[in-house]
């Protein structure tokens, strides 16, 4: 790089730079001459530049709810009750995972401060507490307002040159990264003269690129290409920002079925549970239960300012007769909404998803291998006795329910309603919790769920095989093999009580016993755990369950496992309230 420039050069270095202190607003006249182009540090081009590479914080929208920072990782969160340690931004897609798996949308999220976040210059601001965050939030820009720049981004490497007003060069940099870029910028006074060894490359949103020659063309490119996509700047997680061919494609694609419906804040998803809704390309839309007469009515989606909206109409059943907002779409699920008091979630399976299913081949599945219960709610009250008790359907249409002390025996059918519904009826004398006419309303490899239409009756049991080989189960078969463990934190809904069980201890078998002992050794209470993988989420669960009038009942439950190791199991489970119960099982 040449440090003396001829007269002339100077001359045209003069009046540029004069120019960009009169008008600001207008993109430079550049120089076309051999020797390097420059722009002063604070005119419009440079402005434009710096945008572009500005620090994006979208990406942490759902943590943060601010698109001006960024948290630096790693940082700890709380969601759900789920501790999550953030280490880079393919974790935080865990904590849009963990929301979508729960169907009612009343998340919980919690950051563990202090936390330090990076701002669009690259600075660090150290945060201590929720309401410096909400503070420091309240003064960004949302929406696409901001200043930054996302939809053109520079390729690097690059090399730049500055100049002080005497025109001699100061510096020689290559940049590899935005970063570097803006925190060239921020070194540098107003009145420096800046040059880029051209050309450069550009990309695109749509993963195109450009190269350009000169500055001219860099701010042309920019300009034209700052305001070509949509940024995204938004706290909405669910990224309402459909396109409308995507939401069309995504609903013709396969037949829907609804697992849950509220009409008027009435929850009818009995009455709807696994009901068909199979939208056409000419705008019709088939409704109705498998097997069962259908209903055709039409369908109709927009796309606006207020986001996306998917329009049915019928004339026979109205429930579905609304302008729904789509809310969520993907992973073969939608949730619909129209205001607070209406609502319609549903699952999507193609032909290579679904399994003809018939009276015999449910009860083939039942006779397979014995079913534990999971969840049993008699008018929405938790049937904590019945946790982890044992069914056994039998061929000759007996069934069983086992539990650590008592063998329970009944009758079963399976048969279907005059909606086309399964139905499984199970009666037994001395056991009225379970003895209903259960509709099957969903089924997995290892999961079955069931209620009673039109009440707050549930039923979920998961299979139970002596021959379940995974190898996560088996290896915490392996580490429950007589051993002794600690109850080293438990609370209920929250409210943490360790200490009531700090002198007895868990002792756990690979055959499913638990016993409950004091330090002396003597057995308080028998119990049992069994271990699964819950196919709904995809996560391992542990089932703790204990005797009849058991003392030691508030530690039964159907547990997620958050940890497991040699040494340690971290189990928690949400309830109804939407508070946590805790258990943290240690040995020595």
């Amino acid at each position: 790089m040449k440090k003396i420039f001829n007269y002339a050069m100077y001359v045209s270095l003069l009046t540029i730079a004069l120019s960009f202190t009169a008008c600001q607003d207008e993109i430079e006249e550049i120089n076309t001459g051999e020797e390097p182009q420059t722009i002063t540090a604070n005119s419009t081009t440079a402005d434009l530049i710096q945008r572009t590479s500005s620090n994006d914080g979208s990406c942490d929208n759902i943590v943060d709810g601010t698109s001006c920072y960024q948290i630096n990782f790693p940082y700890t969160v709380e969601v759900n009750g789920l501790t999550l340690t953030i280490e880079s931004e393919d974790d935080i897609e865990q904590i849009e995972d963990i929301f979508d798996s729960v169907e009612d949308d009343e998340n919980l999220l919690d950051i563990i401060f202090p936390i330090t976040v990076t701002a669009g210059d690259f600075s660090e601001i150290t945060i201590n507490g929720l309401e410096d965050l909400r503070e420091l939030a309240a003064e960004c820009k949302e929406g696409g307002d901001d200043d930054d720049i996302e939809c053109i981004d520079f390729v690097y490497p690059m090399t730049l040159f500055s100049f002080n007003v005497n025109l001699e060069q100061t510096n020689t940099i290559e940049v590899t990264s935005d970063r570097e870029l803006r925190l060239f910028f921020k070194d540098l006074d107003d009145d420096n003269l800046i040059s880029f060894d051209f050309p450069l490359t550009l990309k695109l949103h749509d993963q195109t690129t450009i190269t350009v020659e000169n500055n001219q063309e860099l701010a042309s490119a920019i300009e034209n290409a700052k305001d070509d996509c949509d940024e995204d700047d938004d706290d909405d997680y669910n990224d309402d920002d459909f396109d409308l061919d995507e939401i069309n494609e995504e609903l013709v694609e396969c037949v829907w079925f609804v697992i849950e419906f509220k009409r008027n804040d009435i929850d009818q998803t009995p009455q709807y549970v696994n009901y068909i809704l199979n939208f056409k390309e000419d705008g019709t839309v088939l409704t109705g239960f498998t097997g069962a007469t259908t209903v055709e009515g039409t369908w109709t989606s927009t796309v606006g300012d207020e986001g996306a909206k998917l329009t049915m109409d019928f004339e026979s059943n109205t429930d579905f007769n609304l302008e729904w907002d789509v809310y969520d779409l993907g992973d073969d699920k939608i949730k619909l909404y129209s205001d607070d008091s209406n609502r319609i979630v549903m699952k999507q399976f193609c032909d290579e998803d679904l399994v003809e299913e018939t009276v015999e081949s449910i009860t083939e599945t039942l006779r397979e291998c014995a079913w534990v219960i999971k969840t049993a709610k008699n008018n929405d009250v938790q049937i904590n006795r019945l946790l982890g008790d044992e069914f056994e359907f039998q061929v000759d249409g007996v069934v069983t329910l086992t539990n650590e002390t008592t063998v329970t025996e009944g009758t079963w059918t399976v048969s279907t309603n005059t909606q086309g519904v399964f139905v499984v009826a199970i009666v037994m004398e001395d056991e009225s919790a379970v003895s209903f006419e259960w509709l099957l309303t969903d089924l997995e490899d290892d999961i079955v769920k069931f209620n009673v239409e039109e009440t707050f009756y549930e039923l979920v049991i998961v299979k139970k095989c002596i021959d379940d080989d995974e190898n996560d189960i088996e290896f915490i078969e392996t580490i429950f093999d007589d051993t002794e463990w600690d109850i080293a934190y438990f609370a209920e809904n929250n409210d943490e009580s360790t200490t009531l069980f700090a002198d007895v201890k868990l002792y756990l078998d690979d055959d499913g016993s638990l016993e409950v002992r004091n330090l002396n050794g003597e057995v308080f209470s028998n119990g049992s755990w069994f271990v699964y993988r819950n196919d709904f989420n995809g996560k391992l669960e542990m089932i703790i369950s204990f005797e009849p009038g058991s003392n030691y009942l508030p530690l039964a439950n159907d547990y997620q496992i958050l940890e497991v190791d040699d040494m340690r199991i971290e189990l928690k489970h949400e309830n109804d309230t939407g508070l946590y119960d805790h258990l943290i099982l240690e040995r020595e």
